[in-house]
């Protein structure tokens, strides 16, 4: 079968003899080097992917994809404000609620958390707290009747089931005789939810708005008004339009405003693991010039034979650069199939690895969730073998260079 000269003697180059059996122990080090960083590249990059997902998705579980609010801090005549939305294109739901910060106090076990006083009825259409229940639901909470919902976190703390009592105090204080107290209201526990994000699960609460306008203390009024759009992408678009409507009386925001931080902060940490492990792509792909460098050492005299017999220098480059280009291709390929492999069970492997080892390497209170998640982007793997695929390339060009630069009469008059 015909085969073009220069990739059949790369390709030859490539099975070394018994001679040469260091150099094709270096060759397979630098073919591993390259798997194992483009391995490494693929799974950080799909478990930072799935963290960015599975925290958005736990965040937008209990959060609207826009708030509207007073510019007092407050949205009185709520009311016709919902009207007016209901009829406003792309707008699926709205739900009012009152929020604040208190303390939760229970069999001598306090706790800070923040009370959302909600319409149980209205509220499924901005949130999916009412699929996170684990016990109770949410139309136990009814206007007078104090009925509180506690994540699961919080409600374990507290040492507290469905039934049991617990003590709301407000910071707000009454004026007594005794002096001033702080605003207290006994409270029933009537159900928990677990959305599976630690902030949530240990420091939220439900109670009827009703009841959260009493505790607080608002007359026609809420804390703000909460929307679901039609497109969650199209959230901050809408937003805009929104503002620009009611831009005199309301302030508008949407989720990204509200979490912005945070999400900027994961995006710049995969930027600087992209780098870093970049980085150990180009270490290991330049290991490839160390290799030829030694072939081409170990082959002068095959050259040197090659270029008497009409063999250009042209043509000599590009047998080693053959040689290097199919060392990279095989760390590539087999890096993005250990890759690919990796991130897609790397949950499952992580999970294993704790059973095994009675350890946890996930704390939800430092990293918000206690799984490791994993989301595989056909577009980093694709952008991570090309440029190990590049870089391998790159350095094939230097040690090719200097092997079309070997002269025959210098080689062969010592052999």
């Amino acid at each position: 079968m015909f085969k073009p000269l220069i990739f059949y003697i790369g390709l030859r180059y490539t099975r070394a003899k018994r001679r040469t059996q260091f150099i094709s122990f270096v060759t397979l080090a630098s073919v591993l080097g390259i798997a194992l960083s483009v391995t490494a590249l693929i799974t950080v990059l799909s478990v930072m992917n799935g963290f960015v997902g599975k925290i958005s998705e736990r965040m937008l579980s209990m959060t609207s994809h826009a708030t509207i609010t007073g510019r007092s801090g407050q949205l009185e005549n709520w009311q016709a404000l919902e009207q007016q939305l209901k009829n406003y294109p792309h707008v699926q739901g709205t739900a009012p609620f009152i929020s604040g910060q208190v303390m939760i106090n229970a069999d001598r076990r306090v706790n800070g958390t923040m009370i959302s006083g909600i319409l149980p009825d209205v509220e499924p259409n901005v949130s999916e707290i009412a699929d996170k229940m684990t016990s109770g639901k949410l139309s136990n909470l009814v206007a007078g009747e104090y009925g509180i919902i506690l994540g699961e976190e919080q409600a374990n703390y507290l040492g507290v089931m469905v039934g049991d009592k617990v003590t709301i105090i407000s910071p707000q204080v009454n004026s007594t005789p005794a002096g001033v107290v702080p605003r207290m209201r006994r409270f029933t526990v009537v159900g928990t939810f677990k959305v599976g994000m630690y902030e949530y699960d240990r420091n939220m609460a439900l109670i009827h708005m009703d009841d959260a306008a009493k505790l607080f203390r608002l007359e026609n009024s809420v804390s703000a008004m909460r929307i679901k759009m039609d497109d969650l992408l199209n959230a901050p678009q809408i937003t805009a339009a929104l503002a620009k409507t009611f831009i005199e009386d309301y302030q508008v925001s949407d989720w990204t405003m509200a979490h912005d931080n945070f999400f900027q902060a994961i995006k710049m940490e995969k930027k600087v693991m992209s780098i870093i492990l970049l980085l150990m792509v180009a270490v290991s792909a330049f290991n490839i010039v160390s290799t030829l460098i030694m072939v081409v050492t170990d082959k002068r005299s095959d050259i040197a034979i090659l270029k008497t017999q009409g063999l250009t220098s042209a043509s000599v480059m590009g047998i080693f650069m053959v040689l290097g280009t199919v060392i990279g291709l095989f760390g590539t390929i087999l890096g993005v199939i250990c890759g690919v492999l990796l991130a897609i069970n790397a949950p499952d492997l992580v999970s294993s690895i704790e059973a095994l080892f009675h350890v946890k390497f996930l704390n939800a209170q430092i990293y918000y969730i206690s799984e490791l998640p994993s989301e595989l982007m056909w577009t980093d793997v694709v952008a991570t073998a090309g440029m190990a695929f590049l870089l391998s390339i790159l350095a094939t060009i230097y040690p090719a260079w200097q092997a079309a630069k070997i002269n025959p009469a210098e080689v062969l008059r010592y052999e």
